[in-house]
């Protein structure tokens, strides 16, 4: 017993190190038995601290969805290093909204003020922009609020995120970055997180195709895509239609909260996000249908591999398709199929 009460006081003892480092980010500690109020009770208390200074009212921002709120203490902190993960590459739009979707609700307390984007090259070359006329319609952005810094390199895309994150003119500032890059380690998230405490303004880095690593953010939310519901009218479902975007999103770390999954509809009409429960998504699958048919010309989407070859080899007496003979030379493409973000 006394062995596990001194290693219990050495494990409280560091956790509240930490806390005190990382400045003002939540922190739920466990207090040993022996600091209890009620020695004689034998239970616990756990101890709710902020570092050194106790958390102010508005020192988040509640997403809008009770169980979610809930879980992160009040929501997401607003001056704080946020991270959002997409598992896969092709998650870059599900993340990118769910982000603006948070930025909408930032700029509802934060009218008129801009909001940073800041990414490298490949990035912007890989998942796209948002599109420019979606930001009004959906989130109430004005194109002219959306500033985007292209950065050849990732160290001047992090350095520019660290000059951003000091910034009081601006409500907030969003970095994109792909894989497990080697230069934002812990030492890079806790410089961004410092200058966004100090600042008093959130900073979300999105992270794509990434795997989790420890970095100094207090909140990581993996996003993806989720299935759409038909379209609610007066008459009920609408059958074969799309109804309001919707996400997947998982705590994957959180100082105050568990691990869990909600899915998120954002409604872009009142600008806030609905949860829904387990009794609308079996009614979807249910009630699915296609709404893109299949090809007219064959039953399967695509050719069996090594049927068709759009360029054969010299000397090959192989027949070119028709299909083949269409298609752009090897470095053109037509204009409209470059990469756009949805939202």
């Amino acid at each position: 017993m006394a062995m596990t009460a001194v290693a219990r006081e050495t494990v409280f003892t560091l956790r509240r190190q930490i806390a005190k480092i990382e400045g003002t980010l939540p922190e739920r500690l466990q207090a040993p038995a022996a600091t209890t109020l009620d020695a004689g009770a034998g239970s616990d208390l756990t101890i709710v601290r902020r570092g050194l200074a106790a958390a102010l009212p508005d020192a988040f921002l509640p997403i809008g969805v009770e169980r979610l709120d809930a879980a992160l203490s009040g929501g997401l902190p607003k001056a704080a290093l946020t991270e959002i993960h997409g598992l896969e590459t092709r998650d870059a739009g599900a993340v990118a909204g769910f982000a603006l979707s948070l930025v909408s609700l930032i700029l509802n307390q934060a009218q008129g003020l801009p909001i940073l984007w800041i990414g490298t090259s490949e990035i912007f070359h890989e998942a796209g922009f948002p599109y420019a006329r979606g930001l009004h319609a959906c989130f109430g952005i004005e194109p002219g609020q959306l500033l985007f810094s292209e950065a050849p390199r990732l160290v001047d895309a992090l350095w520019v995120a660290e000059e951003a994150a000091r910034m009081t003119a601006l409500a907030a500032v969003i970095l994109e970055i792909r894989g497990n890059p080697q230069r934002l380690d812990l030492t890079a998230t806790r410089r961004l997180h410092a200058r966004a405490q100090a600042a008093g303004r959130p900073v979300f880095l999105l992270r794509q195709a990434a795997e989790p690593e420890p970095t100094a953010a207090p909140v990581r939310l993996i996003a993806a895509s989720a299935p759409a519901v038909p379209r609610a009218t007066v008459a009920g479902p609408l059958a074969g239609s799309i109804g309001h975007p919707a996400f997947t999103i998982s705590i994957g770390k959180s100082r105050t909260a568990l691990p869990g999954q909600f899915t998120l509809e954002w409604n872009p009409d009142e600008r806030r996000f609905d949860e829904r429960r387990g009794d609308e998504r079996r009614e979807w699958a249910e009630n699915s249908v296609p709404v893109v048919s299949l090809s007219r010309d064959r039953k399967d989407p695509a050719a069996a591999a090594g049927e068709i070859l759009a360029f054969p080899a010299v000397g090959s007496s192989v027949a070119i398709s028709p299909t083949a003979r269409d298609q752009p030379p090897p470095g053109q493409r037509a204009a409209h199929l470059g990469p756009r973000r949805a939202g």
